[in-house]
């Protein structure tokens, strides 16, 4: 299937959703002819619903088929235990989900509710139904809410958590203020996953996945039934936000506590712009050759790049720690750790850390106690890890405009389901302002103004930072408000519950507080209901609709606004020249807004394409782990097939008789039995098969290699049946499998820090060719390799055929006199010649003679400095062209969905294309720039500059070296 542009995509998105809708509509009619039939059902039969539904399943009807019934029962039971019904809509829902799609339903629609119905119908089959959430807190509310449901057809429900699992018991009844947190036994994790239904947190499922295939025993192992259905709830959030995330299964490495502390001051003293360079939008760091050698004489060593060049790994977490991640806006600082601030949440992660040190970077810049490095067991992405299931679903507010990645991702589609009652909110075009002051100033004076009448405001910040500096503002003013950021989260739900109510002022950080729905306040509608004011547009669309979507819940008047202005991230860095340019023509001052389609549709732009960069930025995270991803399913399956299979003697032996093998090829090379190491063999056979008393005479008289190999054979069979009859079988069998398993963990552990440190390393290949030339001093014989490269071009275009007679031999030396500067050169240089072998050995003699007459002309010490100058120069020039080539196919790759193309095969195809011209084009453009190369003494530079200076104004390079 050809893969289309975003604008295309989501267009067929909308074609192809009221298809879907009829469909959903035709199926949720039928259930609702059921409804009379189940309602005559008495609470003991339905009871026994999920026995009879089983049994219907086990006689060789499909979920399909028993579908319609099952859901008109998931509705009755909703109806008799918690009393709601659901709505037809909320049926469509549920029928997306069980579908595997993604349902986008809007906030306060019932999700909780819907999920119910897929996950109850999936779990009928007895391989597990697991709801995926974002918190511990959520999956332990949503189950406990859901769970009478369950109940009441029979189903049991349990619930993961980071430090516990429980199952739902309507006999227990524990002291919880919250009636959905009183019903739970605490039982095994094994028996959370037995239940019907488990819910839970994303990362706990991923976990539990990597212990499982850490297990030493199968009945160690807690996801016995694999990965069979799943709804992820917030799956944008999940499966786009924390796609790229690793769920890392670790243990401290050594203690670098000390060289953390060390590279955090001199990353202090090295200065942007002049030792390193921000760039925002790739949200990384450079350093340059000032700062690079400003680093050496603060460490006082002579080069950083010799050796292991772990040195560079540190100062370049510890330059990014500094001018990347700020506090209170990536991070915080509470209990004397750093704990990371969702990007898209503004929720607290505690546990959380970054990797490859950087944490630890982080943590030396506060003048933290650093918590050491770790090294890696297993790992996974969210991603992988989801992509394993049968059959995915998920649920959120907000998934049209990432439509695309979900479905090359995942195999997702997206089903808009209607909303039960219209929605009614009203959505105002942005106010730009100028300064940032200036729109805070009139972010205020909107709060004041909705404050006074009585209407409840809900407005949203980018940071911690922000949301501190506006609650300040709000403060000095006198308005009465809540914050609700990543520094108190755990009050999250209590201040959402009440941001609806007559008069609240509520500041969230991002979607704090997501999940939970804000409930209008007597009289509140009469007031214009619920107003959300946006201080910054998101990188995200779906960011900022989530925002919008807190309001004008279930056919609830409500409004919003978006507040934005020059000197917001997004508009710097993306669009401000396109915005500043209209507001500078249309005259605005720094309190005066526009308000305008033209401005909102240009920051419009800018999100459209800092998601497009988001996508490909996770799109190669992934192509990186699909690498892994496949060495991680061999792996962990034979890992599964050990423990299953129980007998592994076989296996066990093989790998004796192989390693035997090898010891013999090594000590028996030659077929003459008088050239075998025989000493050597015994000593290598005795220390594998822990027999001391192995030598060189226990092996007997024997004429070749194959004699040799079965007497080995035979000694090895012989020791290892001792050993068995030593043991007794049963313990020899759980040795093996011990053995075996060992040896895989350890080798997998060694793979794992082998490929991370493969992965970091690919991006130093460019940088690394550069310090390779600035350190090696003499690049003589790379030069010398570049012009016979281009010489042996010219020789092909200019005798491309056998015959001395068709060789255009005027065109050969003008080339080559153009390359080696050599305008002497004309079509008799080359001489009597019979074949092209002897063409390209004359023009190499050409090429050898003109540089050893251009080394004598100006020395060797300036011959060198001259070659590193132009080797550096064109590395640099066609690497620049190149990222330009990057970005600009990045930009315009999606083009091709109108020419029936895919634009990830063309983008993969092309990149790796432009790498290898890019390689292509140094080489050459060295040997056409070694010999014309003109050299000046210093005062002669000095004294172009002086001119160059008073005739234009503007300073010229003042190298030694000029083209």
């Amino acid at each position: 299937m050809a893969t289309r542009s975003p604008v295309s995509f989501i267009g067929g998105l909308f074609d192809s959703n009221e298809g879907e809708l009829r469909k959903l509509r035709k199926i949720a009619a039928r259930i609702n002819e059921l409804e009379p039939e189940i309602q005559r059902k008495t609470d003991e039969e339905l009871a026994q619903s999920t026995l009879r539904f089983r049994d219907r399943l086990a006689k060789g009807e499909s979920l399909d088929d028993i579908l319609t019934e099952v859901f008109a029962s998931v509705r009755e039971a909703a109806k008799r235990t918690l009393k709601q019904r659901h709505f037809d809509v909320q049926l469509m829902g549920g029928l997306a989900l069980h579908k595997g799609h993604i349902a986008e339903m809007r906030t306060g629609e019932g999700k909780t509710l819907v999920a119910s119905l897929a996950l109850y119908a999936n779990a009928l089959e007895g391989k597990g139904a697991h709801l995926v959430t974002t918190n511990d807190y959520l999956a332990k509310t949503g189950a406990g809410w859901m769970a009478p449901i369950y109940q009441a057809l029979g189903a049991t429900v349990a619930y993961i958590a980071h430090e516990k699992s429980a199952i739902y018991d309507p006999a227990v009844e524990l002291d919880a203020v919250d009636p959905r947190h009183r019903h739970w036994r605490d039982v095994s994790r094994r028996q959370a996953y037995e239940a019907d239904i488990t819910y839970g947190q994303n990362s706990e499922f991923g976990f539990d996945y990597l212990r499982d295939n850490m297990a030493m025993d199968l009945n160690d192992q807690v996801q016995q039934r694999g990965l069979h259905y799943a709804i992820v709830d917030e799956a944008d959030s999940i499966l786009i936000d924390e796609a790229r995330t690793p769920l890392i299964i670790s243990s401290p490495a050594e203690d670098a506590t000390e060289t953390y502390y060390t590279f955090a001051r001199v990353a202090a003293q090295l200065q942007p712009d002049t030792d390193y360079v921000i760039e925002e939008k790739q949200h990384a760091v450079t350093l340059t050759e000032e700062g690079i050698s400003r680093a050496e004489k603060l460490l006082r060593v002579k080069n950083m790049y010799e050796g292991d060049v772990t040195a560079v790994h540190y100062l370049d977490n510890a330059v990014r720690a500094r001018a990347l991640y700020r506090k209170d806006k990536e991070y915080v600082v509470k209990d004397g750790e750093v704990i990371i601030v969702d990007e898209f949440t503004g929720r607290l992660m505690p546990g959380r850390r970054w990797s490859d040190g950087l944490h630890q970077a982080v943590e030396a810049k506060e003048g933290l106690k650093i918590q050491r490095e770790t090294r890696t067991f297993a790992t996974i992405t969210i991603q992988n890890y989801f992509r394993m299931y049968t059959k995915l679903a998920g649920m959120t507010g907000t998934a049209a405009t990432e439509a695309e990645e979900l479905f090359k991702v995942y195999k997702l589609e997206v089903t808009q389901i209607p909303t039960n009652k219209p929605m009614v909110r009203k959505d105002n075009p942005d106010l730009v302002y100028k300064t940032e002051q200036g729109k805070w100033d009139a972010v205020v004076a909107e709060v004041k103004e909705r404050n006074e009448a009585g209407q409840p405001v809900l407005i949203g910040t980018t940071s911690v930072e922000k949301s501190e500096r506006l609650s300040d503002q709000l403060r000095r003013h006198g308005i009465k408000h809540e914050v609700l950021n990543a520094k108190n989260h755990e009050r999250e739900a209590l201040i959402i519950a009440d941001a609806g109510q007559r008069s609240a002022v509520t500041l969230s950080t991002n979607m704090a507080g997501r999940g939970v729905d804000i409930l209008l306040g007597e009289g509140i509608t009469d007031l214009g209901g619920l107003h959300i004011i946006g201080t910054e547009r998101h990188e995200a669309r779906r960011i900022d609709n989530q925002l919008r979507g807190r309001s004008g819940r279930q056919g609830d008047p409500g409004s919003s606004r978006f507040f934005s202005s020059l000197e917001d991230d997004l508009i710097r860095i993306f669009a401000s020249e396109r915005v500043a340019g209209l507001m500078a023509r249309l005259g605005f001052d720094d309190s005066t807004p526009i308000e305008s389609g033209m401005v909102t549709g240009a920051i419009t732009q800018a999100q459209v394409k800092v998601e497009g960069r988001n996508f490909d930025i996770r799109k190669r995270a992934l192509e990186f782990d699909d690498v892994l991803n496949n060495q991680r399913t061999v792996i962990y399956g034979q890992r599964r097939l050990i423990l299953e299979k129980g007998d592994v003697r076989e296996t066990v032996l093989e790998f004796l008789r192989q390693e035997a093998d090898g010891l013999v090829d090594t000590a028996a090379a030659t077929p003459d039995p008088e050239d075998w190491d025989r000493e050597k063999l015994a000593a290598g056979l005795g220390a594998m098969l822990n027999r001391p008393d192995l030598v060189a005479t226990s092996f007997g008289e024997l004429r070749n290699q194959n004699e040799l190999r079965d007497r080995v054979a035979e000694i090895v069979e012989e020791t290892y049946e001792a050993r068995e009859k030593e043991l007794g079988e049963e313990l020899t069998r759980a040795v093996e499998r011990w053995v075996l398993l060992r040896t895989i963990d350890t080798h997998w552990i060694e793979h794992l820090t082998a490929m991370e440190e493969l992965r970091e390393g690919i991006y130093l290949l460019i940088y690394g060719q550069r310090r390779l030339i600035l350190e090696k001093g003499d690049v003589r014989e790379t030069v010398l390799e570049f012009l016979r490269q281009e010489a042996d071009g010219l020789v092909d275009t200019a005798a491309a055929t056998p015959d001395p007679e068709d060789w255009d031999r005027e065109k050969l030396a003008a080339g080559l006199g153009a390359m080696l500067n050599r305008p002497d050169l004309v079509a008799t240089s080359f001489g009597e010649l019979r074949n092209q072998n002897e063409l390209r050995d004359r023009v190499a003699e050409i090429v050898e003679e003109t540089y050893e007459a251009r080394e004598k002309e100006l020395g060797e010490e300036l011959t060198r400095a001259v070659e590193r100058w132009v080797l550096l120069r064109t590395i640099d020039t066609h690497w620049i062209e190149h990222l330009t080539a990057m970005e600009e196919l990045r930009e315009g790759i999606y083009l091709r969905g109108y020419g029936q193309q895919d634009p990830l095969v063309a983008y993969k195809r092309e990149a790796h294309g432009f790498f290898e011209e890019m390689e292509a084009r140094i080489a050459s453009g060295v040997a056409q720039t070694i010999l014309r190369v003109t050299v000046r003494t210093a005062e002669q530079a000095e004294q172009e500059e002086k001119t160059q200076t008073t005739k234009t104004g503007r300073t010229r390079d003042a190298s030694a070296f000029r083209l």
